[in-house]
């Protein structure tokens, strides 16, 4: 009889455990040695790919949306800097990350290419370009705002680099829950580069990330678990299967439409934003119940099932993109004063 696919993930994950254990509990830093076997000279472009720029870029977009929703403003060479300070921050986090994982990127197939462990970039280049970066980043934001967001920005720097990539990523298969944190800190940076506070209108952006995250990352990582199973990251679907997965990115999708209307209630979001999370919002969850009730991440996946995992996957990016960008145009073009808002919450 045909072992039940999720049963068997679970056993597979059970058997590679010690080595698993040996292989990331106490990790080493890779040398330059280690991994520059067939290295050759890097370029601008690599270095760039070290700062994960797709990653900046939705980083920046976010703290943007928490800059012109706060109260007040700031003179464009203010708002510059700002926005350069956050892109900086972001990508020295994901320099330092990548120095870390060379090892598990080496393995899976998805990183491989990336440039220390295709010996591109040497690991203590990467390393150091990273602490650079975060110096500059926070000094630059320091200086050009206040206290409060610099302060803001350097934790999240440290979250990425140091609590969700040293320790969580492969200590829990909570590590994307926890982690995501991370990624859901610049609209609250933006926020307090403005007003040099952090309210509770900022935290209601900061939990649409944070919620959104594990949706976001678990639609890949069922179609990418292999990857992860081979370089013995805890991942959700390694360790408690497929199945309860699938039912984990329903569950947090719920979840991710109720925090969604937060900026409304709290009338930071105006109609515009509202219509856009109502209409997105029904999107994403359509193709979340269509990944529930798929095979995603199974033994037995299909090429479907992984389309239809990768369709909520890149979704996933164009919904933060759509109520970020929404709040961005009412509060820039001024829409947001024009229009009725819902804001019942609105000054608490």
């Amino acid at each position: 009889m045909k072992p039940h696919s999720e049963r068997s993930t679970r056993l597979v994950w059970i058997r590679c455990g010690s080595r698993v254990s040996k292989q990331n509990k106490i990790k080493q830093p890779m040398t330059d040695q280690a991994l520059n076997t067939t290295s050759t000279a890097p370029n601008v472009r690599d270095y760039v790919e070290l700062m994960k720029p797709r990653i900046m870029m939705l980083v920046v977009f976010t703290a943007a949306a928490g800059l012109v929703a706060a109260p007040g403003g700031l003179h464009p060479f203010t708002t510059f800097a700002v926005l350069l300070a956050v892109a900086l921050g972001s990508g020295a986090a994901g320099a330092i990350n990548m120095w870390f994982d060379a090892d598990i990127d080496a393995i899976m197939t998805r990183t491989s290419v990336r440039p220390i462990p295709a010996g591109r970039v040497q690991p203590g280049d990467a390393l150091a370009l990273g602490i650079f970066m975060s110096i500059i980043s926070v000094t630059v934001m320091t200086i050009a705002t206040n206290w409060v967001a610099g302060a803001m920005l350097a934790f999240s720097i440290f979250f990425y680099a140091v609590i969700y990539t040293m320790w969580l990523k492969r200590s829990t298969p909570q590590n994307i829950v926890i982690g995501g944190a991370a990624g859901a800190f610049p609209p609250v940076i933006g926020w307090a580069a403005v007003t040099g506070a952090m309210p509770l209108e900022a935290w209601a952006l900061f939990l649409i990330t944070f919620v959104w995250t594990p949706p976001h990352f678990w639609a890949l990582s069922l179609v990418a678990n292999k990857d992860y199973e081979k370089a013995g990251v805890p991942m959700m679907p390694v360790v408690r299967g497929a199945k309860t997965t699938r039912h984990q990115i329903f569950a947090y999708t719920l979840l991710m439409l109720v925090v969604s209307a937060l900026p409304v209630l709290f009338g930071t979001g105006g109609l515009i934003y509202a219509v856009v999370t109502g209409v997105s919002g029904v999107v994403f969850l359509y193709l979340a119940y269509q990944v529930l009730l798929s095979r995603a991440g199974d033994l037995d996946m299909t090429g479907d099932d992984r389309k239809i995992a990768m369709r909520l996957f890149l979704f996933s990016i164009l919904y933060l993109a759509l109520l970020f960008g929404a709040l961005i145009l009412e509060h820039m073009t001024g829409l947001h004063a024009m229009l009725p808002t819902f804001g019942i919450w609105a000054g608490v």
